[in-house]
């Protein structure tokens, strides 16, 4: 389970984040995951959970995800299309010779301060 360690630096993150802003409790976080990056959403808010308990920076942090679209570039055609749906052939050209340029990252979109 790989989303234990992936919330473990987020929160790290957040909580240095909030530290260099003088922030005493973070309420929300929007982070963004890639389609296709292999993170379990309800893996990660079950480890978020779990871990914002033990911080109390984070304690009572909510979480929300918001979906990366996967997008593969086809060099034959040199257009663009949806991963999942088509896979590593090109709907446009059938052409193999392609690569994925969105979908497998995730990121912190926005941290918000909780009120006190």
């Amino acid at each position: 389970m790989h989303e234990l360690g992936i919330v473990f630096h987020i929160v790290k993150t957040v909580e240095e984040i909030a530290a260099e802003n003088q922030a005493d409790r973070v309420g929300k976080v929007v982070l963004q995951i890639g389609e296709v990056s292999t993170i379990i959403p309800s893996y990660l808010e079950d480890c978020w959970k779990w871990k914002c308990s033990k911080s109390p920076v984070m304690a009572g942090c909510e979480l929300v995800i918001e979906t990366i679209p996967a997008i593969t570039f086809c060099e034959d055609c040199r257009e663009t299309y949806a991963t999942v749906e088509h896979g590593k052939t090109c709907p446009y050209c059938g052409g193999g010779n392609t690569y994925l340029i969105q979908g497998n990252e995730h990121q912190i979109k926005e941290i918000e301060v909780a009120e006190m």
